[in-house]
């Protein structure tokens, strides 16, 4: 069993979190508020330093640093003991993570697909035998209410979902989504940290988690 710690949305203010200790951290994106490389080393140091033996994230629709450079200079500056993953899996103790940036179109931020076959071919890529799957914005109609009351997040991951093998969905985005839901068995949990204002609110949320 893997002990798992998750957060998302810390917009460069990491450095907030009081961190539970655990086997695995997962971070599911918006490490930065304006996606500089300068924002992206920082959580990077920091994320390095953390005492988990297995630390993994994923950019977010504000890491314009993930999408608008080659992955050979991103691959320098990502630490050894780093895991960083996009529309890519990793493995740890027989348990398998597939991890994705890709959002909804939405006022143009990075990563963003417009909904339907464009986002569709992100999701296609996910292995049918993906224990833990880790993207930035929550599937359509699970922890994805705006303020507005709008739904805001993706019908096409949830198909592919629920067509799959996956016990656990781990995603942010949506502030105001925070909290847990189990469906049709399916664990769905959003992370986010932060409010709608941005302000440092919700704690990480630690599972113990089995492939079995």
């Amino acid at each position: 069993m893997l002990n798992l710690v998750l957060i998302s949305d810390t917009h460069g203010l990491h450095d907030q979190l009081r961190l539970p200790p655990g086997d695995v951290i997962l971070h599911a994106g918006d490490v930065s508020s304006r996606g500089t490389e300068k924002e992206i080393v920082k959580f990077l140091e920091w994320f390095e330093s953390l005492n988990y033996p297995h630390k993994i994230f994923i950019a977010g629709n504000h890491d314009f640093f993930f999408e608008n450079n080659s992955p050979e200079k991103i691959e320098k500056i990502i630490p050894p003991s780093v895991t960083y993953l996009n529309d890519s899996g990793v493995e740890i103790e027989g348990v398998k993570v597939w991890g994705s940036p890709v959002t909804p179109w939405f006022f143009d931020w990075a990563f963003n697909r417009q909904r339907g076959a464009a986002i569709k071919k992100h999701w296609d890529l996910i292995p049918e035998d993906t224990d833990i799957l880790m993207t930035h914005g929550p599937v359509h109609g699970i922890l994805d209410k705006t303020n507005t009351g709008v739904a805001a997040g993706c019908e096409e991951l949830l198909k592919t979902i629920n067509n799959s093998k996956i016990k656990l969905h781990v995603s942010g985005h949506i502030h105001e989504g925070y909290g847990e839901r189990v469906v049709d068995g399916i664990r769905y949990i959003n992370a986010s940290v932060l409010d709608i204002r941005y302000r440092q609110v919700n704690d990480p949320v630690i599972l113990p988690f089995t492939s079995e």
